[in-house]
């Protein structure tokens, strides 16, 4: 298995929990933190090739609650980019890739699952 990396900030509770359970597991990861590392349209843009956008763009969280009513209506994939650009927190977190494959978010058996 290649070294993974997983995507996120560092003060998020889950992405957190999704390092823990690397660490734990002896799992190989490089973490790349949105606020410190910056975010990329190219690397946004390659999540949604491996992924649905709506499962990347997270309506539940406070940045989605703090948009104007414009910026909350007619989202589609472009806006979803141009949205998760200039507010990466609307990025559901953590984002991991391994051999160009990817996992959304964090539970302990999908992890499981995903390394064995």
């Amino acid at each position: 298995m290649s070294n993974s990396v997983i995507y996120g900030i560092k003060n998020c509770d889950t992405v957190r929990k999704a390092r823990k359970w690397l660490e734990a597991e002896n799992q190989p990861f490089t973490f790349h933190d949105f606020r410190e590392d910056g975010i990329t349209a190219d690397i946004i843009n390659q999540w949604f090739e491996l992924s649905d956008w709506k499962l990347l763009f997270n309506k539940r969280s406070t940045s989605f609650r703090n948009l104007t009513d414009d910026q909350k209506a007619d989202i589609d994939q472009k806006k979803a980019l141009e949205l998760m650009l200039e507010f990466p927190t609307l990025i559901k977190r953590p984002v991991l890739i391994t051999n160009n494959k990817i996992l959304i978010g964090f539970k302990a058996a999908d992890y499981q699952a995903w390394f064995n």
